[in-house]
């Protein structure tokens, strides 16, 4: 039964901060987070990068933060809660079509919406899913946008699942390498996850590149 001090605890969790969210959920909050940033447009502004790689790192029973999780749940959680949040969101695309985002006021999110519907365009179905998966706030957006475009179900199904799993499971295990390789990692967390933010974004840049030069080259 959980005590006062913990529910006073869980009740001022701050959403924002990946260790608060470990440390007042868990294994539990994991999956909440991934199923609502990858689900539900009101989680856009939710740490899904930081999350995973922060909860990986708390694995290795390095960190002198107090919060200490298993990884094999931990991996079993961010999967689900990523795969379950992204087809949830396709499905409510597919049903609402445009609605959901007409309602949004957020410029942020239909900015995301933007780019979300740019890379279905650009890169195809396959490559758009997967590379939103590093992008964050496009990872919200575009499997409503997904759905409400008519990409079909088994597309969306395949490539979700590889993206969402590349995603949530490399993070995840990235955090816990780190961890159990570097002593004291945890003094250095805030740029190391910066870091890995940094990082998750360089599939989608490189393919930007990629995309321009070969651009370019049809023009010459």
């Amino acid at each position: 039964m959980a005590t006062p001090s913990d529910l006073s605890s869980q009740l001022a969790v701050n959403v924002l901060d990946a260790h608060s969210l470990l440390a007042a959920f868990g294994v539990f909050g994991v999956a909440v987070v991934m199923f609502a940033e990858t689900g539900l447009l009101v989680g856009f502004f939710l740490p899904g990068d930081s999350l995973l790689f922060t909860a990986g790192l708390l694995c290795t029973g390095g960190s002198g933060h107090g919060v200490h999780l298993s990884l094999g749940p931990l991996l079993v959680a961010s999967a689900v809660g990523a795969l379950a949040g992204s087809q949830c969101g396709y499905l409510l695309g597919r049903k609402a079509g445009g609605t959901l985002l007409a309602r949004s006021r957020s410029a942020r999110l239909h900015e995301g919406a933007q780019r979300a519907e740019e890379l279905l365009d650009r890169y195809g179905h396959a490559k758009a899913i997967v590379l939103a998966r590093f992008v964050p706030v496009v990872r919200t957006v575009l499997n409503p946008m997904a759905g409400a475009l008519g990409v079909p179900v088994r597309t969306f199904t395949l490539w979700q699942v590889v993206g969402g799993l590349v995603w949530s499971l490399g993070l995840t295990l990235a955090g816990y390498a780190l961890g159990s390789s570097i002593p004291n990692v945890d003094k250095y967390l805030l740029p190391v996850i910066a870091l890995i933010v940094l990082l998750s974004l360089l599939p989608l840049a490189a393919e930007v590149l990629r995309s321009r030069r070969a651009a370019r080259e049809a023009r010459g």
